[in-house]
């Protein structure tokens, strides 16, 4: 790609299948529909002459508030084909979340699930640069909807003419320490991510079948299904509501996917279904990834147990554009992160920026050639985020033994006695505990006003009597003491109905402190 001067994404994923003959082959399938490469390149065609019709521009933003159905890829696909700008949105925010981002980015035009067209409406309202609300799927007879808008134009126009570096999507961050961020990606990323990780890394192949638990509204789902399928030639399935057990069993009967990208809290709430079996099990399953949030190493386990596949956890995020950490298919280690993807570069330093040695706790650094190219309208955390070729995580790791093992988000370390504590270590002691579906562990005070662990824990059965409570903080103490060290026990156990996540599985520790 070094000295081209245009580029543009969408013929490169979407044009090329076609001219490689992969036409006939299904590109997509939702619940009760198919489309093909053929279909899926007419399709994206013909949304830059519907967006025109509506007057977009080349560079102008639509925001995409859309499930995941067809439509995702086609409006995806066509709006960078025609040099428009996508901005992927989490389809479950509030209102007050909503309107600050459709003023953020200035979107031109919305579009938005039927289901979601009131919220949509509402928060909208007044906004001077939103022009058009359009709905996906049937809303109501005032509404424009997508579908009539594209059968409407019966001829495609050619791919605008855009540059490797020119901003090609935006997505937001999930928001997990305040307002989400917009992080923005440039058209020559997206295949970087799908050769690097998916081919080169996970081994993803052209007869695969993809199923992504989670949604396409961020980096993690965009990059399974939008970016990986048409990079590689395979099938996806999109599934447009919450994954739970059950829709994850019923996808792998009936499209028997052979590689599953899911989240721990997810394969957390599989493995605890009375029906998760490998009978339940997808036939072809032959390649299971976990990102979003550290692995605990018992879930990793006891899924290869149950459906004899290993789960390779991986590290990404919004500013990565996709992984750049993780366990090797085929040499799995549940007690690390991984190693970095090839062309990444990491490095762990100090609170001066000074690499740390081996063994010792560093905020990680990635050198990414996926990496956005800021955020919007954040210039003081653009300046922290990005520095240079590398890109600040917030994240604490150490490494040894060739591999990185995370210890916590560097904003959620404390000391407690002296000694760096990981809420994450102690989470994961928490949740090997048979009793105990999910924790969250923060800093508080105790009466002498020094820094212990507290932990917020879901039970696995909310029906748990509260008289054998006291009983069960003592058992997950002792549990916590003789699995990570007893000065890492939580002195304090809430047992709570839920935890504060954003959309994206993330745990919003800044509410629970």
């Amino acid at each position: 790609m070094e000295g081209e001067r245009v580029y543009n994404a969408a013929v490169d994923f979407i044009d090329r299948n076609v001219a490689e003959g992969r036409g006939d082959k299904v590109a997509y399938c939702d619940p009760g529909r198919k489309l093909t490469y053929a279909q899926l390149h007419d399709a994206v065609t013909r949304v830059g002459p519907m967006l025109a019709r509506l007057g977009l521009e080349p560079e102008h933003r639509i925001a995409m508030v859309m499930h995941d159905t067809l439509e995702f890829p086609i409006l995806f696909w066509g709006a960078v084909r025609a040099g428009i700008i996508p901005v992927l949105l989490n389809t479950r925010l509030t209102a007050e979340q909503y309107r600050y981002l459709f003023a953020d980015m200035r979107a031109k035009a919305i579009f938005a699930a039927a289901s979601l067209l009131p919220v949509v409406r509402e928060t909208a309202n007044g906004l001077p640069s939103v022009k058009h609300i359009v709905s996906v799927g049937a809303g109501d007879e005032e509404a424009l909807r997508f579908e009539s808008l594209l059968a409407a134009e019966t001829r495609g126009s050619p791919a605008a003419a855009t540059s490797p570096d020119e901003i090609a999507y935006w997505l937001y961050s999930s928001g997990s320490t305040g307002m989400p961020k917009g992080v923005l990606h440039v058209h020559s990323s997206p295949r970087m991510m799908a050769e690097r990780v998916s081919r080169q890394r996970f081994g993803v192949k052209q007869d695969d079948v993809i199923f992504s638990a989670p949604k396409a509204f961020f980096a993690y789902g965009i990059a399974n299904t939008i970016f990986t399928s048409p990079w590689l030639g395979t099938t996806a399935v999109l599934y447009p509501e919450r994954p739970t057990p059950e829709a994850v069993f019923e996808i792998f009967r009936e499209h028997r996917p052979s590689v599953f990208f899911c989240v721990p809290t997810l394969y957390a709430s599989i493995l605890d279904d009375p029906s998760c079996t490998r009978r339940n099990g997808s036939d072809r399953l032959r390649l299971c990834v976990s990102a979003g949030e550290p692995l605990p190493a018992h879930l990793g386990e006891e899924w290869k147990k149950r459906f004899g596949v290993d789960i390779v956890n991986g590290v990404g995020s919004s500013e990565t554009g996709h992984m750049y950490l993780t366990n090797l298919p085929g040499a799995v280690d549940y007690n690390v992160s991984g190693v970095a993807i090839e062309g990444f570069e990491l490095k762990l330093v100090d609170a001066l920026g000074e690499r740390v040695a081996e063994g010792e706790l560093g905020e990680m650094m990635v050198r990414s050639p996926t990496g956005a190219a800021g955020y919007w309208n954040q210039r003081d955390k653009s300046r922290r985020t990005f520095e240079g070729e590398w890109i600040r995580t917030g994240d604490k790791y150490s490494f040894a033994g060739g591999a990185y093992s995370f210890r916590g988000r560097a904003d959620d370390m404390f000391k407690v006695s002296g000694i760096w504590v990981s809420p994450f270590e102690v989470e994961a002691a928490l949740i090997s505990h048979d009793r105990v579906l999910e924790a969250a562990v923060v800093p508080t005070e105790d009466a002498a006003g020094l820094i212990k662990p507290k932990a917020f824990v879901v039970l696995k059965d909310s029906r748990e009597p509260s008289g054998q409570r006291d009983a069960l903080r003592d058992e997950l103490k002792a549990h916590v003491k003789a699995t990570c060290g007893p000065w890492k026990y939580p002195r304090f156990i809430e047992f709570v109905d839920g935890l504060p996540k954003t959309a994206t599985g993330k745990i919003r520790r800044f509410m629970l402190r």
